[in-house]
């Protein structure tokens, strides 16, 4: 097993429960800590049997960019699923979704969720 890490991917979304985060919309960060089989690839340098990080932020991209959520925890779990379904070399997928305007009634740096999700 290795490790792909992807870290601070950045985003622009409406995702929140309130009217206003649809409207206004926000920067939004990804993280994802990815547990992944190699089988044979690292001992012959080959892309087709691992993860291709370019084509997992697309995905994520895709999520984020997709459908508005509510939770910022689906949007993770639903992320963890799609890259283990893209990439069956992933065994676990260690998600972090940050948002740094929540609509709390004080000053933080963020929000973060994270989801750890084992196919």
């Amino acid at each position: 097993m290795y490790e792909i890490r992807m870290k601070n991917c950045a985003f622009f979304a409406r995702h929140g429960v309130y009217d206003q985060e649809e409207f206004l919309g926000q920067r939004f960060y990804v993280d994802a800590v990815l547990q992944v089989d190699p089988g044979n690839a690292l001992e012959n340098d080959s892309i087709e049997g691992t993860v291709d990080y370019g084509r997992a932020f697309i995905e994520i991209e895709k999520i984020i960019a997709g459908e508005r959520r509510y939770l910022i925890e689906a949007i993770a779990l639903e992320i963890g699923k799609s890259l283990c379904d893209e990439f069956p070399q992933i065994k676990e997928a260690d998600i972090t979704v940050r948002k740094p305007n929540a609509p709390v009634p004080g000053v933080l740096d963020y929000v973060e969720v994270r989801v750890v999700y084992k196919p």
